[in-house]
């Protein structure tokens, strides 16, 4: 019948390797929740709600959401648009999580991963960029050095000292970088920014005006040297009509667009409208990264590194091999408890 025997959640911390600081605010962990939802033939299917403040997302909304959302399933088979339909407004970390563990049940269920679900063929991955948050000049050295194994570098910007930073890193790799200034410049400072980090060889900006600023980013992008993709300014399949003509592409991360199924939906209206698809992430566990990453053939970029910048995550999925990420052939999401995996 593939009904709900159980559900739990369950909260748990990330703590990052190094303090991950932005443009506006710094961390040393992130907390998270766990959904299990177990069918009535014994499969588990799990998913991560993974909030951030910008949102106006934290733990325990997430899990109150969850705690309002779960009671209302029933009928497992029928998971196309459930989360979604139970959604709590505001709170698409769990929305997210509730529609990974659907996906990993129905995948479960029918003996396939996501990706053969979808028809994908999961190899090669785009190769997945590696995030550099802002730090010392020396700091950032030590970074950049640190992640040697991977072929692209993005450098989150957006302060005073951006040129000295990126120079900083520039001058410690000749690898290809993206930026991200997490909506951390005015107009006139992002012109000049652009035409500056064209020179440095970066590939493209990532959100460089404030959320909502889109004739503003119109401008900029009709005078930009580089490519500007939307994070920010793009939640859902709806906000993308209206970013056309506006940006190059947009980034889509699963805690802030409500889980695989809407994300897919993203990428559909993305193409139709000629726009670029970058898949990225929160700072999340190897359960977030690899619900995402079964969505990695569809896109031309990728930014799906949370889990690497973490010391404690505590589940085994996506792997990493020269330089990409490479999905787990287990049903479902393909993903183990760490505990479980390393037999603890």
């Amino acid at each position: 019948m593939a009904e709900v025997r159980r559900f739990a959640i369950r909260p748990f911390e990330l703590h990052l390797r190094h303090t991950f600081r932005l443009s506006r605010g710094a961390s040393d962990s992130r907390r998270s929740a766990l959904v299990e939802i177990e069918d009535d033939e014994g499969r588990v299917g799990r998913g991560e709600a993974a909030p951030i403040a910008r949102y106006r997302q934290d733990q325990a909304s997430s899990i109150t959401a969850l705690e309002a959302m779960l009671p209302r399933l029933a009928d497992l088979r029928r998971f196309a648009g459930t989360a979604r339909r139970l959604a709590v407004p505001g709170q698409s970390a769990a929305e997210a999580a509730l529609d990974m563990a659907l996906w990993d049940l129905a995948g479960q269920r029918l003996g396939a991963p996501v990706y053969e679900l979808l028809g994908l063929d999961p190899r090669p991955l785009p190769v997945t960029s590696f995030t550099i948050a802002m730090d010392t000049p020396e700091r950032l050295v030590a970074k950049v050095e640190e992640a040697g194994a991977f072929e692209v570098l993005k450098v989150k910007l957006g302060s005073a000292e951006d040129r000295r930073l990126l120079e900083a890193v520039r001058g410690a790799t000749d690898r290809p970088l993206r930026v991200d200034a997490n909506e951390g410049w005015a107009f006139e400072e992002a012109l000049g920014n652009l035409e500056w980090l064209a020179e440095m060889g970066v590939e493209l900006v990532e959100q460089p005006l404030r959320e909502g600023e889109l004739d503003a980013t119109r401008e900029l992008a009709r005078q930009s040297p580089l490519p500007l993709f939307a994070d920010e300014d793009v939640h859902r399949a709806e906000d993308i009509p209206r970013l056309a003509g506006v940006y190059h592409g947009i980034n889509i991360k699963l805690a802030k667009c409500g889980g695989p199924s809407e994300a897919l939906a993203m990428i559909q209206v993305a193409r139709a409208h000629g726009l670029q698809v970058m898949l990225g992430c929160m700072i999340e566990s190897s359960l977030g990264i690899t619900a995402a990453a079964q969505l990695a053939p569809l896109v031309d970029f990728l930014d799906l590194d949370g889990h690497l910048l973490v010391t404690d995550d505590p589940f085994v999925g996506v792997g990493f091999a020269s330089g990409r990420l490479v999905l787990p052939e287990a049903p479902g999401l393909g993903v183990r408890p760490r505990a479980e995996a390393e037999g603890r």
